[in-house]
């Protein structure tokens, strides 16, 4: 149930006008209601309707996709996945890109629900629940694509990055490589957890120790992935494959290879989640988890419209589409060495 301005009367023990003059600074109001008006929409986490009044039990037809970044050919094929659906079924779309910011997250948030939005697709930038509760407390419909956040009960599409990741590592491990170093993502998103895990059961099933020092965190960026890349190389042993977390990591670290003079796959194998797409792709070709983003956007913006309806039960679902195993030349067996 969304929270409304009667509700923040009652809190402060006032009449929903003298809120409205607060919310709008309009009026009249003593230092000290204003203070217990505003204490009451911080405590309940009250969101000013921007909208008309006549407006406001009647849906705008508009979505918002708040994603980590867009400038990723990963998020930009999602992204045609929801506008597709969206279009189809009569709903336009906002999209704001938060950089993998919390603090940009939140101020995305916090204008889309003063603007009552339809429903919101999310990427979270963290593993907080906090902006999701925020959007139910509204009554807003929420989405989460890509990402697992516990502490709360929300719908959620994505990929199943554990066992991608895993299919990768057996790939590798399979090859006879042992000393295999995964570039990961930050610690607090769950994809990033996710792949880490599945790279851990590989060489759990195969008998082998995991060394610490064989994983490393960072953030899903370029920069992240040439700096963990120049790292491993410097560690003793040396790997001889590298897994890339997802494909900017991979984009990262191939430059930083060739800036070492490392040639993939004579001197070092690489393998990466997600594809890379033509302007960003350096040869070889990698072999990759491929996810299914555009069907991801698609089924994600699909469970919205339901949910926006009232369609769906009421149950969370949670849909886990397969990764698909995409095995190219940037390998290298050890086995035949």
């Amino acid at each position: 149930m969304a929270i409304t301005i009667r509700d923040v009367a009652r809190r402060s023990g006032v009449a929903p006008v003298t809120v409205s003059r607060v919310i709008n600074n309009s009026g009249v109001v003593s230092p000290k209601t204003r203070q217990s008006v505003e204490t009451a929409i911080d405590e309940l986490g009250y969101i000013p309707n921007m909208l008309g009044p006549s407006l406001r039990s009647q849906q705008t037809m508009t979505l918002a996709f708040v994603v980590t970044d867009i400038t990723n050919p990963f998020w930009t094929t999602v992204t045609r996945g929801v506008l597709d659906l969206a279009q189809t079924s009569g709903y336009s779309t906002i999209l704001c890109n938060t950089d993998e910011s919390e603090e940009k997250q939140a101020q995305y948030i916090q204008m889309l629900l003063r603007r009552r939005i339809d429903g919101i697709l999310l990427v979270p930038a963290s593993s907080s629940p906090d902006p999701i509760k925020l959007i139910q407390k509204q009554g807003i419909p929420v989405i989460v694509l890509d990402r697992q956040v516990s502490g709360v009960d929300v719908d959620i599409v994505r990929a199943d990055s554990e066992k991608g990741a895993y299919q990768l590592t057996v790939h590798l491990l399979s090859q006879g490589h042992k000393q295999i170093f995964i570039l990961a993502g930050p610690r607090s998103v769950s994809t990033a957890l996710d792949r880490v895990n599945g790279f851990r059961r590989a060489f759990n099933e195969f008998g082998l120790e995991l060394n610490e020092d064989q994983v490393l965190w960072g953030s899903f960026t370029q920069e992240s992935g040439y700096n963990m890349a120049k790292k491993s190389m410097e560690k003793t042993p040396k790997p001889t494959a590298l897994f890339a977390g997802n494909n900017f990591l991979a984009v990262g670290a191939q430059r930083a290879l060739r800036e070492m003079n490392y040639r993939i796959p004579e001197d070092i194998v690489m393998v990466a989640v997600d594809e890379i797409p033509p302007e960003f792709t350096i040869k070889p070709v990698l072999t990759v988890a491929k996810q299914p983003a555009r069907e991801m956007g698609k089924q994600a913006a699909r469970l919205l419209i339901e949910r926006i309806k009232g369609e769906g039960g009421s149950s969370c679902k949670q849909i886990v589409l397969p990764t698909e195993l995409i095995i190219r030349n940037s390998n290298g067996d050890r086995n035949k060495s």
